[in-house]
């Protein structure tokens, strides 16, 4: 360890032993619902977080009980892809043992709320048995690897999504923590290391993303690690790298910022693990371990330069980057809808209300889901936007998985591209972070603001609109045309000026606002757009070109 007076999350896991700390023993007192305060930051690196339900915190606290402590466990799968037998143990999990239903995260993965802590052990032998876990879904490691959810539209995209895949075993962590104390392995009579970690890990987490141009549907720009896929036909040339995206920021804090990844070239295919790997090491190794708020790599290529930055990955790598090719992004929502594969299959993409699968009075997707799952001979993917495709449809059964879609209510044909674009993190009642609601409260928000939209002639105009309980960004509220973040209760910042398309981000516009000013804001806003915009032009685009906000290409304009 460094002389220098580390982050506390440093010496935690420096004294850790590989991750695990006092867990085993933790999970084992039946005398409280939670674990001690270190093993709640060491469990992040096997996929679980310690909440309480803070809706009734004021509650048990009054009569002398401690908070409702339970866990969000959160899965590594990579690209999103997994089986109809894979999804039934998914659900079964749900219905059982958390508050009966699933959330789809914004990194294209399921997590499961109110996990009770005598119940985590059997969550996670369940899913191994589906040959599924949750390792290094949370941490200070590699997170789950995102990839655009069609990897069947061509032979190329099928190769993208095995790097994808690659890419996730390749930074897996190598401690046998998870696997001896959560699934009752006998240790190694033998040392344990982690050749690429090394004892204490990366200074943050680090996320990796990979796209498929012109759609841009994992928002690339946005990870540690951004792979832009460069085609020509069916043949994958290589990829374009970007290096330092990331959303996380502090509220009053101008040294956190959010940023989008600079582009350093050009690699081919053989060459990519070895660059992936030096830009991890880099980071690994030149990273801010005193302070957590500046750990993330953004800022390590912001304090070293980026020529710097470039310069150590390519002699770490022995790969030299040849120039980036011009790319051209079209989307960056979900195609909805029936889409046909190279293989002549199918893939229905369903919308899921800010990715809760849950069934309501106004649709029973999880049952859905459920009963599709029951006869689905394709796979399940999951999207960065929340959403879910059942993939892998012969011609024969697309009528039948149509026809379960439309009864269960994941068609979603009548809804606005407002609310098709819009995501949301979870936030209260169960995110420690959160200062507002958003998830709970997007959908009411949306109604009015589609509203508005049809008021001044905009009706299903689409913009890319997000919403976050705090400024950590989980929802990419930093890259969205109209952003929201939670700043109190029932109080938000407003965000404008993101590219349609995710290559700039947006900036403050209003802050501190409660619901009035935000559709009062809105419906000027919109007024204008609808009088001054120009073809095609995008919302986003618009209030930069008129002067309304400023435009943000890099993290250190986000302030100015």
């Amino acid at each position: 360890m460094s002389d220098k007076k580390l982050a506390v999350n440093e010496y935690i896991k420096a004294r850790s032993n590989f991750l695990r700390g006092t867990i085993e023993e933790g999970i084992n007192d039946p005398l409280t619902g939670a674990i001690s305060e270190d093993d709640t930051q060491l469990t992040k690196f096997h996929g679980f977080y310690q909440q309480d339900d803070r809706d009734l915190r004021n509650e048990r606290k009054s009569e002398k009980l401690e908070p409702l402590y339970s866990f969000m466990l959160r899965a590594r799968v990579p690209g999103g892809v997994c089986t109809a037998e894979q999804w039934l143990m998914i659900d079964e999990i749900a219905q059982h043992l958390t508050r009966g239903n699933i959330r789809l995260t914004t990194r294209q993965t399921f997590q499961y709320h109110g996990i009770l802590k005598r119940n985590l052990k059997t969550v996670i032998q369940k899913l191994h048995q589906r040959l599924l876990d949750s390792i290094a879904a949370c941490g200070d490691v590699n997170r789950n690897v995102m990839c655009n959810p069609n990897p069947v539209e061509s032979k190329a995209h099928e190769k993208v999504y095995q790097f994808a895949v690659e890419l996730s075993e390749h930074f897996m962590p190598h401690s046998r923590a998870y696997a001896e104390i959560f699934l009752d392995e006998k240790p190694l009579n033998q040392p344990e290391e982690e050749p690429l970690y090394g004892p204490t890990y990366l200074p943050r987490k680090f996320k990796i993303g990979l796209a498929v141009p012109p759609h841009n549907d994992v928002d690339v720009y946005t990870n540690d690690l951004g792979l832009i896929a460069i085609l020509d036909g069916e043949e994958l040339l290589g990829f374009d790298v970007a290096a330092g995206g990331g959303m996380g920021t502090t509220h009053g804090d101008t040294n956190t910022y959010p940023r989008l990844g600079d582009t350093l070239g050009f690699v081919r295919p053989e060459d990519v693990l070895k660059v992936s790997e030096a830009i991890f090491t880099t980071q690994r190794d030149f990273g801010d371990r005193e302070n957590r708020k500046h750990a993330r790599l953004k800022y390590t290529i912001d304090t070293m330069g980026l020529d710097v930055f470039k310069a150590e990955v390519e002699k770490r790598s022995g790969v030299t980057f040849a120039p980036a090719h011009q790319v051209t992004w079209t989307t960056r929502g979900d195609r909805f809808g029936w889409i046909q594969g190279f293989d002549g299959r199918w893939h229905l993409t369903c919308y899921i209300p800010n990715g809760r699968i849950a069934d309501t009075e106004h649709a029973q997707l999880m049952t859905g889901l459920r009963e599709i799952a029951k006869v689905h001979q394709g796979d399940i993917r999951m999207t960065a936007n929340q959403n879910i495709i059942i993939a892998g449809v012969p011609e024969a059964e697309k009528a039948q998985i149509e026809q379960m879609a439309r009864q269960y209510g994941l068609y979603g044909e009548e809804l606005t591209w407002l609310r098709k674009l819009s995501i949301a993190c979870v936030a209260l009642p169960t995110c420690g972070l959160a200062m507002a609601e958003s998830e709970r409260y997007i959908p009411e928000l949306i109604t009015k603001v589609d509203a508005l939209l049809e008021k001044n002639g905009l009706a299903n105009e689409p913009i890319v609109m997000r919403m976050t309980g705090c400024p950590n960004g989980c929802a990419r509220p930093f890259a969205a045309e109209i952003g929201f973040v939670g700043k109190g209760p029932g109080r938000y910042n407003l965000y404008l000026g993101a590219s349609p398309v995710g290559t700039r981000l947006n900036k403050l516009y209003r802050e501190n606002i409660p619901e009035e000013t935000i559709l009062e804001e809105l419906d000027g806003l919109f007024a204008r757009f609808a009088k001054e915009r120009q073809e095609q032009e995008g919302f986003g685009d618009y209030v930069v070109r008129a002067g309304i906000v400023k435009a943000v290409n890099q993290g250190r304009e986000f302030h100015d």
